[in-house]
């Protein structure tokens, strides 16, 4: 069984990759890949509206003869993850509670 993946998550997966480094375009779709399933045609406009929203930045870096488009994060983008991180941390915490048996708040006792 599959949990569907919302934007919201993907978009908050790549700023949190890139978060750490710069990175092209197919090591996003490896690096994403390792936890969820998602191919580069899913990526590839989820990184356009992410740069378009004034979250990444582009810039073209030579590479065995080739242009390799290369992602940054912005400033915007890296306040765009930190929300993303902390909506996380709250939602993941509620949702463990939830499936190993306990409650989110103690309201329903």
């Amino acid at each position: 069984m599959k949990f569907q993946l919302g934007s919201s998550l993907l978009d908050a997966c790549v700023l949190s990759i890139l978060r750490n480094d710069d990175a092209y375009g197919y090591k996003l779709t490896q690096e994403v890949k390792t936890v969820i399933e998602v191919s580069e045609s899913t990526l590839y406009p989820v990184l356009r509206r992410l740069t378009k929203d004034g979250y990444l930045e582009t810039y073209d870096k030579q590479f065995e003869g080739r242009n390799r488009r290369y992602y940054t994060l912005t400033e915007q983008g890296k306040k765009q993850y930190q929300l993303y991180y902390d909506a996380w941390k709250e939602f993941s915490t509620r949702i463990s509670n939830i499936m190993e048996g306990g409650h989110t708040n103690g309201e329903y006792d």
